[in-house]
């Protein structure tokens, strides 16, 4: 099989055929090739859809699960020798439905001409007048892809009005290995670039403008949040930054702090020193300036990104702040980073989040069709 833009994810035998899966930038295609590695058929799938698992039957055939931005899970059934793939009773229910949600997948094209894949989810029939509340979603790190995925508490958030995009940055791995590391170490700042560029591409296009505009990242992805804090305060409106990392010169002091090293650098390095001080977001914040409303979210219990980062981030903030948005910090006594919170608390913080965008980009529970 030829190198290409796909990075092949998992490969499945049968007896006479090997199916390929492959990541396309964020979203999947599935590949069918002879035992010789020649005939190559593409299996369709739903568009801009992610193939979770995919597994070969005694009879040849292949069984594969499939999910997308308005569809829960299903699993499809491709029998031997053919490349239609049949939908199953096998699939996840959602509570809610999503089909009047449209998905398109559009290109930003970054400060070095690098196109940047945009995924963006809206009711059908909406208006590009620039009057539309969006938010705009991003990680870039440590190699992990933002792949569609299904989630039914954003009806919340398209029942107000609102426009969910998801940006393929660079320092994920959408692309490979060379996707990843071009956002790597003394790279980090093209993560950072790529995002506010996805940002004005949506204000440039009329999705939204900054007064309507909010952004959302945790972990790695806060530290996003804090570099788009401190580098374009005016682009946004408000931000939502989860158990972040905004002091980079003390990341791996933190008993977890060696793990970041491969991805951040390390302060005992002269150039990577000096990269890490160049967007550490802590350092950056400037007395004086006008910063949108911001919330904070982080667990007292979080081994893995230390909350004293939130703490003295939120602080620093409402010192500097000249404009009357407000900079709020959450804490939470039963959660860590996430993993393995209870459902309980997710639905508060969730509740929170939205409560927060809903009051600070002024939406209404029955909006006016735009």
């Amino acid at each position: 099989m030829p190198a290409g833009e796909a990075v092949i994810e998992q490969i499945v035998p049968t007896a006479d055929a090997l199916y390929v899966g492959d990541l396309l930038g964020g979203p999947s295609q599935i590949r069918r090739f002879g035992l010789d590695g020649k005939g190559e058929t593409i299996i369709p799938i739903p568009m801009i859809s992610a193939v979770q698992e995919m597994l070969a039957l005694e009879d040849n055939s292949l069984l594969f699960r499939d999910v997308s931005y308005t569809q829960p899970a299903v699993w499809f059934h491709c029998a031997q020798g053919k490349t239609e793939p049949v939908e199953t009773a096998l699939r996840t229910t959602s509570p809610v439905s999503f089909a009047d949600i449209e998905v398109t997948r559009e290109f930003a094209i970054s400060n070095d001409g690098t196109k940047i894949p945009l995924n963006i989810i809206f009711q059908k029939g909406m208006k590009r007048d620039g009057q539309n509340p969006t938010l705009l979603y991003g990680y870039g790190g440590y190699g992990i892809s933002m792949s569609p995925n299904f989630d039914f508490t954003r009806r919340l958030w398209f029942d107000r009005g609102g426009v969910y995009v998801v940006a393929n940055i660079r320092g994920g791995g959408e692309f490979g290995e060379e996707w990843h590391k071009a956002g790597n170490l003394t790279k980090k700042q093209t993560v950072f670039d790529d995002f506010a560029v996805a940002a004005k591409y949506l204000i440039k296009k009329k999705y939204t403008r900054p007064e309507k505009l909010a952004i959302q990242g945790g972990s790695n992805g806060g530290l996003l949040m804090g570099a788009m804090i401190t580098q374009h305060p005016d682009l946004v409106r408000s931000v939502v930054s989860t158990v972040g990392i905004y002091d980079m010169l003390r990341v791996e002091l933190a008993p977890n702090g060696a793990f970041n090293v491969t991805e951040f650098g390390t302060v005992k390095n002269p150039e990577q020193f000096k990269a890490l001080y160049a967007y550490s977001p802590y350092h950056h914040v400037v007395d004086g300036t006008n910063y949108p409303s911001i919330l904070m979210m982080t667990g007292a219990n979080d081994g893995r990104v230390a909350p004293y980062h939130s703490r003295k981030m939120t602080a620093r903030l409402e010192e500097a702040n000249k404009s009357d948005n407000p900079i709020l910090l959450r804490t939470s006594s039963s959660a860590g980073h996430g993993i393995g919170t209870a459902l309980s608390e997710r639905i508060k913080q969730l509740a929170d989040i939205y409560a927060f965008l809903f009051a600070q980009l002024d939406m209404s529970a029955n909006p006016t069709p735009s």
